[in-house]
């Protein structure tokens, strides 16, 4: 896709680096060099270089790997607490950022990284919403007149024998929400794009299981800023045999999406809109090299990353304070 290889550097070496980055990155053939990794010990950058095809440096330190010019870009995958600083010093550096979701871990922290950019791109790593099923359900449900309710309900199950429940970071309490924002930015980038700004909340929170502090389900009822209300149901704690679909209803129609299904009622009569899940990353890699050789926009934004974190922060509130809140 580009004529010379975007030379990267990868920061952090844990499962989704190993499973999800790495990987879909290989498949674009010559758009991106990994040429540089980065992570806290020697062993874990060794094990994920194991995986590059081609020689990689290694590195436990930041400064001199940002230091370096011939590395134009940098894909931050660290846990949620850690990587604001690491944004800022590779934001001051002036190479081109994708980090992982959420942008940070806090509106406050959001907005500093955002007035430190200094004009590179800089994209947050929100998959869903380079997900097939929404971008095909996006004008599907601009057809769909005026929107009158949603509802969103997710059972997923953060147990044991998931590989993400030995990324201890996840359950330590050093960022707000726990997993409810960990996973909460998905979803919320999934409404908005196809829904628009939600611009009030009412929640409640509950700590089921002990080692999923500081809490592992959430009840939200919405107001969208286009009038449109809707609840979003999600709980950590154990599986249920239904997929995570979010169902909207308008006067025209009504339209159920997940991120493997997509189907669509009008007049009485459904129908399945086949749809490619799970190339979400790949898309988005894509998306942030056609930015830097190219210039061209892309949806994940810091902005938008922001805007997400608003809004599990405005329902994390809510449920503290008992009250309805603002976005």
């Amino acid at each position: 896709m580009t004529a010379t290889p975007i030379r990267l550097a990868l920061m952090g070496a844990g499962v989704y680096p190993r499973d999800e980055h790495l990987p879909a990155i290989k498949r674009l053939g010559d758009t991106f060099e990994v040429v540089a990794i980065y992570s806290r010990t020697q062993a874990s950058a060794a094990a994920l270089a194991a995986h590059v095809p081609n020689p990689v440096n290694l590195y436990t330190e930041l400064d001199p790997l940002l230091a370096r010019d011939d590395i134009e870009a940098v894909d931050i995958l660290l846990p949620i607490a850690v990587m604001p600083p690491v944004i800022e010093k590779a934001l001051a550096s002036g190479k081109h950022i994708i980090s992982e979701k959420p942008i940070a871990p806090d509106v406050a922290t959001a907005r500093r990284l955002i007035e430190a950019q200094r004009g590179q791109v800089w994209m947050v790593a929100e998959n869903w919403r380079y997900e097939d099923a929404f971008q095909k359900a996006e004008p599907i449900v601009g057809e769909m007149g005026r929107l009158i309710m949603c509802h969103f309900p997710i059972h997923s199950p953060m147990l044991p024998d998931n590989k993400y429940y030995a990324s201890g970071w996840r359950f330590s309490g050093n960022f707000p929400g726990g997993m409810l924002m960990d996973g909460g930015v998905h979803h919320v980038a999934a409404m908005r794009m196809l829904l628009g700004e939600i611009s009030e909340v009412s929640a409640f929170t509950a700590q089921v299981r002990d080692d999923l502090p500081p809490a592992d389900t959430l009840s939200v009822a919405m107001r969208f800023a286009s009038g449109l209300i809707g609840t979003y149901t999600v709980t950590y704690t154990t599986a249920a045999p239904w997929p995570p679909a979010l169902h909207i209803v308008g006067e025209q129609g009504a339209v159920r999406v997940h991120r493997g299904e997509l189907q669509v009622t009008r007049g009485g009569e459904t129908t399945t809109v086949p749809v490619t899940a799970g190339k979400g990353v790949e898309r988005e890699l894509v998306a942030f090299a056609s930015a830097i050789r190219s210039g061209m926009p892309h949806l994940n934004t810091p902005e938008q990353g922001l805007q997400d974190v608003a809004a599990i922060e405005a329902m994390l509130r809510s449920a503290e304070t008992g009250c309805a809140v603002r976005v």
